[in-house]
């Protein structure tokens, strides 16, 4: 499984909402807390071409798609789409539908979380982003230090193979001066 797990300083937001007026809402909520680089998108067909080369950190998908293309895919068959291209994804459904079922589909199929539209969906979105934030923290440590290990090793290997030589064979003519 690839790392999408940037040590460098871009991270991406990606929004995926066919109703402008929410996706400009949550586009100025986001903007305004966080330094993630944010782009939208009204259907999934839209937003896979992107999602495959930029890797998005988290995604912000709306379950309904079809205001402006009655053929564009639900929210949960493109939730399967985004895990096979870009499974490190972070996927946040956030939908108007309070339906159990597709709450559960949605986390069944890799759904991080599943955050019902509401007066205090903005929180809860807040307070995902910043778990995902944290983990996100965690995990870039993690590859640092298993970085810094794996050159730790090859020192300490050479050294002693080195250390080794030195016992068996004795000091390079180039160390005699």
């Amino acid at each position: 499984m690839e790392d999408n797990i940037m040590l460098e300083n871009v991270r991406f937001i990606f929004i995926i909402d066919d109703d402008p007026v929410q996706t400009e809402m949550i586009k100025d909520y986001l903007g305004e807390k966080y330094i993630f680089e944010l782009k939208t998108f009204e259907n999934g067909e839209d937003a896979m071409p992107a999602i495959e080369t930029l890797k998005p950190e988290i995604i912000i998908l709306d379950y309904h798609l079809s205001a402006h293309n009655p053929a564009a895919k639900n929210g949960v068959e493109l939730l399967k789409d985004i895990k096979l291209k870009s499974p490190a994804s972070k996927v946040v459904m956030f939908s108007g539908q309070d339906n159990i079922n597709i709450a559960l589909d949605s986390m069944r199929n890799g759904a991080y979380d599943y955050i019902i539209k509401g007066e205090t969906a903005f929180n809860k979105m807040e307070n995902t982003i910043n778990r995902l934030g944290e983990m996100h923290k965690l995990e870039a440590i993690t590859i640092s230090q298993k970085r810094t290990i794996v050159m730790l090793t090859i020192v300490i290997s050479i050294s002693l193979a080195l250390g080794i030589l030195y016992f068996f064979f004795g000091a390079p003519a180039f160390f005699h001066s």
